[in-house]
């Protein structure tokens, strides 16, 4: 814990690791202009969906926005079943505590003028269906009454943890997607995680949701900025990323153009933000109050998902209407220049998983982004 976050410098040489602030991303992102020009999500509401949540979660939203010069934006928390009472003792509830710290200043320092919408719900979500039958509903309830235009799931559980998989029934995971099929037919869209597990390019396993084919999926890279947010190197995959190929799931026919890679199955990531420990974004949390200040810890792909959530929400404002799912559009854009889509050429997930290189790959799908172009890129979609 740091009492004052510190220059990227300072940090590399306190603790080995970069450290960065929202400037930095704004400047990495290419967001500055789309700031300037009151793209900032306004009108738009992103959707967080975690467990328990965290009892602090405006204060300390609050904390950060005063320490980079960001806007105040009131958090709107459904409390979704009988939530316990927060304990900070409880390492279930402290580690979703601070995931929701994350998935919100994350969303914010992209999208500071957006509305948040915080969904804590009253099961921890682990692996298989245990606790996403409360989030698919919450989802589904506010898709239904109109609060909702894009929702982040910085969350993952392996398709193989649904009862069935083994003998080919996937009823347990598919029953449980009506609340995607409510959101594409509302314009909602979705992101989730890739899963912090390195991929595994042998194996017919994806993460769920980043999965399915209703959701962008989003990896992870490593950033490497100087104190000013300027690249000294190329985004690189990182080697925790989650790259997988569903067995549940056919190839969707958004992702043809990729087939030589992905093969018949649906293939994960799609595209990617910043998740590595190296280069984490600096968070504020209070809810433990033996650890009270600023981390920098290395956030994974819980980090990038609502960071592309708030990529969606200026888009959104800039288009004046919801996107819904955008998938079909990001692979329309692969390929072209100054579509807003870098190429990720360099870094492999893990030993069991995929190498960066050019083009499409299951280290960082499609490549990492520039906002500034991507936004305008997907705004002009009808």
């Amino acid at each position: 814990m740091f009492a004052t976050p510190v220059s990227t410098s300072e940090c590399r040489k306190r603790i080995g690791r970069g450290c960065y602030s929202p400037s930095q991303y704004r400047t990495a992102y290419d967001l500055a202009a789309l700031h300037a020009n009151g793209i900032t999500g306004k009108g738009r509401t992103i959707v967080i969906v975690d467990s328990f949540g965290s009892p602090t979660i405006q204060h300390d939203l609050d904390v950060f926005d005063r320490q980079w010069g960001l806007p105040d934006t009131a958090v709107d928390v459904l409390r979704w079943g009988d939530v316990p009472p927060f304990n900070p003792k409880d390492p279930d509830q402290n580690g979703w505590a601070g995931e929701t710290t994350l998935d919100v200043e994350a969303a914010h320092a992209v999208a500071p003028g957006a509305h948040i919408v915080l969904v804590e719900t009253a099961v921890a979500e682990t692996e298989g269906p245990v606790g996403v039958p409360e989030m698919m509903s919450a989802i589904n309830h506010l898709v239904n009454e109109g609060k909702a235009d894009v929702v982040s799931m910085s969350w993952a559980t392996s398709e193989a943890r649904f009862p069935g998989f083994t003998q080919g029934d996937y009823t347990s995971l598919t029953t449980l997607r009506y609340a995607f099929a409510n959101a594409a037919r509302h314009g909602v869209t979705l992101t989730a995680s890739s899963g912090d597990g390195g991929g595994h390019a042998n194996r017919l396993d994806a993460a769920w949701p980043a999965g399915d084919p209703l959701v962008t999926a989003v990896g992870g890279t490593e950033l490497h900025l100087d104190d000013a947010g300027n690249r000294i190197a190329p985004d690189s995959a990182w080697s925790g990323s989650g790259g997988d190929t569903s067995k549940v799931f056919a190839r969707p026919s958004y992702q043809d153009r990729v087939r030589n890679v992905v093969g018949a199955h649906r293939g994960t990531p799609d595209i990617s933000m910043a998740a590595s420990a190296n280069g984490a974004l600096w968070l504020y949390s209070s809810f433990d109050p033996t650890r009270v200040g600023w981390t920098a810890g290395g956030n994974g792909t819980s980090e990038a998902s609502p960071l592309f959530a708030g990529i969606v929400a200026l888009a959104d404002q800039a288009a004046g209407h919801r996107l819904g799912t955008i998938d079909r559009r990001l692979y329309q854009l692969y390929g072209h220049p100054r579509t807003g889509i870098v190429d990720v050429t360099t870094g492999r997930t893990g030993p069991n998983g995929f190498s960066a290189g050019p083009g499409y790959d299951q280290a960082t799908g499609l490549g990492t982004v520039d906002a500034n172009l991507l936004v305008h890129a997907l705004a002009q979609h009808r």
